[in-house]
């Protein structure tokens, strides 16, 4: 029987070595979704789910072991000791990324805005130019029939063009 107890014990041996191997597979995180309902995972939580829902992260764990490094902190004054806590690398990634998603769509609206403004002062240089020619305009009434364009109603349309222009040929 002496042979046996030391394969016992190699077996519960090898089984706690696997047990302490396995201890950084249970950081998990854990939040709450839309509907309030509580997850846990060892994967980070949607991109969807705010920073405020999410109760844990694995680096929460870390942070709170440091008791035996206070001991050290105390002997060597010369290292500074951060006071915030730890932050999570894809957290502060998924941050930046969405940080440079939102300049590049106010970058993108900005452009479009950049181009509707060129086309309208283009029409409305075009407009003014035709007014200004001093040739005969017609435009067709809601009977369908051709009115021509007295000098009043030109000089309105010609000040409204000029107005325009100065706001959108910056």
């Amino acid at each position: 029987m002496p042979p046996v107890r030391p394969r016992l014990l190699l077996w519960i041996a090898a089984a706690a070595a696997g047990l302490l191997v396995q201890a950084p597979a249970l950081a998990q995180y854990t939040w709450k979704d839309a509907k309030g309902q509580l997850h846990a995972s060892d994967q980070p939580p949607p991109r969807d789910v705010p920073d405020k829902d999410v109760i844990r992260r694995p680096a929460a764990r870390a942070a709170a072991q440091p008791a035996a490094g206070t001991v050290q902190a105390a002997s060597a004054p010369s290292r500074p000791v951060a006071a915030s806590a730890p932050v999570d690398p894809e957290l502060q990634q998924r941050k930046a990324r969405a940080e440079q998603e939102a300049k590049a769509k106010a970058q993108a609206e900005e452009q479009r805005l950049a181009g509707v403004r060129a086309q309208n002062c283009q029409r409305a240089r075009a407009h003014l130019a035709t007014l200004d020619s001093g040739s005969r305009l017609v435009r067709i009434n809601e009977r369908g029939e051709r009115v021509v364009v007295d000098d009043n109603t030109r000089a309105q349309e010609a000040a409204q063009a000029r107005s325009v222009v100065a706001t959108e040929c910056r």
